[in-house]
């Protein structure tokens, strides 16, 4: 039987409280100034100097604005870098962000009914389908799934498809179009449910995704079929590139193989041995595109692949929890000191990394780009972080995270393959184990 709180109890609790010397101290600090500002610790800013041993000239940084896109900036993010140093294109050159979020959405759109298709003979509370109403779509995403949309769709620089509204400010599109694949939806299920053909599923389908594509074009801009690019260099040289089609401009400026770019994650929970690789149920954009595939290492091993491909001179996208002991929005630190809250409150919030995971307490929020690492006898202390929030917050929008809070909550990066063990490279190619469609590895990268 439950047992309710008595007045024996709280009485007691009163006199612990009022016993302590501190407590009236502490309670008009916290009450006047708030929890964070209370505990925070400026040794953590003399810990963080934004110095590094390999430092990368990544440029300017980009702002998402108030949409969940950071998993696209950061990705095409990578890029650009790329592009910099083999094109000399101006530090402030960024591919289109909005092009890939149009067809993520239109995508997105096409798996949503799908997955309502091959669920309609569940009950509405079951829990595969509860799941999939919750949040038809959103923003975010992962690295695999910005692959699938570059290899069908190709990219765009932003001057061919600038920014919109509505892709800066994606909050009323997004409740919108949830409204609408909620409704399509019923309609769907009922079709299933009534014995209609799956000829007349589709053609209903592609009415709704006829829809879909009107209100994107509406709100972002049709995207191009082609383009013109012009651009001078970092050495004030012309160029122009006449009627370019996305993926020719994709395969002539950027040319990466994807198919050599991997996931690695590090979740250290039971469930998922490392040296092994994962997927999960429900996850994706593209409809046979490319699968979210994760292979999960040793925060060692993790840590060194991502040291490998920054000696090399190439960036790396990267996901973790950025609201966690972090003072990310002003001064950009990623620090487990930068706030005391547990000594402030004489309380202990010590977890692992597994627990955190396994009890919802931290999961992939954001996603952002690994610039530089400083290394000390050959071990990494920080890492310079690009982040896409714009140049006010940090060191003209770069952050910089401690290595022990990237022990506790980095989850995800993304290297080529030749900065793997030759070990670790076969545990890659493993078919993967099939997680649930609520794992926490298969959360998206969505923070604005």
């Amino acid at each position: 039987m439950s047992k309710e709180i008595s007045q024996n109890l709280i009485d007691r609790f009163k006199q612990e409280y009022n016993g302590r010397k501190e407590a009236k101290v502490i309670e008009r600090t916290v009450t006047k100034n708030g929890i964070l500002n209370s505990s925070r610790n400026l040794a953590a800013d003399v810990q963080s100097t934004p110095v590094f041993s390999i430092d990368l000239d990544t440029g300017d940084v980009a702002n998402q604005k108030q949409s969940g896109r950071c998993w696209m900036f950061a990705a095409l993010n990578t890029m650009r870098h790329d592009m910099k140093n083999q094109f000399k294109v101006p530090g402030n050159f960024e591919l289109s962000q909005n092009y890939t979020f149009f067809w993520d959405k239109f995508e997105k759109s096409n798996w949503f009914y799908e997955n309502i298709i091959n669920t309609a003979e569940l009950d509405t509370d079951d829990r595969k389908v509860a799941f999939l109403l919750n949040e038809p779509q959103g923003d975010g995403g992962q690295w695999d799934m910005l692959c699938a949309l570059i290899e069908k769709y190709g990219v765009v620089p932003q001057s061919a498809y600038p920014e919109t509204y509505n892709s800066s400010k994606s909050r009323e599109f997004d409740t919108l179009l949830n409204e609408k694949l909620r409704k399509d939806a019923v309609t769907l299920r009922n079709l299933v449910n009534s014995g209609a053909s799956r000829t007349d599923i589709d053609e209903r389908k592609q009415q709704m995704l006829s829809e879909v594509y009107r209100m994107a074009s509406y709100s972002f801009g049709e995207p191009p079929v082609q383009f013109d690019w012009e651009y001078r260099d970092a050495d004030q040289n012309y160029h122009r590139e006449a009627g370019i089609t996305p993926k020719a401009f994709y395969d002539k400026y950027v040319g990466w193989n994807l198919s050599e770019y991997i996931s690695i994650i590090n979740a250290p929970t039971a469930d998922k041995p490392y040296n092994q690789t994962y997927t999960i149920d429900m996850l994706g954009n593209v409809v046979n595109g490319r699968q979210v595939k994760h292979l999960n290492l040793a925060m060692d091993d993790f840590k060194q692949a991502a040291i490998n491909q920054l000696k090399a001179g190439q960036s790396v996208w990267f996901g973790c929890d950025v609201g966690q002991h972090s003072e990310a929005r002003e001064k950009g630190l990623l620090d487990l000191d930068v706030f005391a809250e547990d000594e402030l409150f004489d309380i202990d919030l010590s977890m692992s990394k597994a627990e955190r995971l396994d009890y919802k307490e931290s999961l992939m929020t954001h996603a952002m780009v690994l610039t530089g690492v400083d290394l000390v006898d050959g071990q990494p202390t920080k890492w310079k972080v690009e982040n896409s929030w714009g140049k006010k917050v940090g060191e003209k929008g770069y952050m910089v995270m401690s290595d022990a809070w990237m022990d506790e909550y980095c989850y995800q990066v993304v290297v080529q393959k030749q900065f793997l063990t030759e070990t670790q490279r076969q545990a890659q190619a493993q078919t993967p184990t099939v997680l649930k469609p609520w794992d926490p590895m298969g959360s998206l990268a969505y923070q604005d």
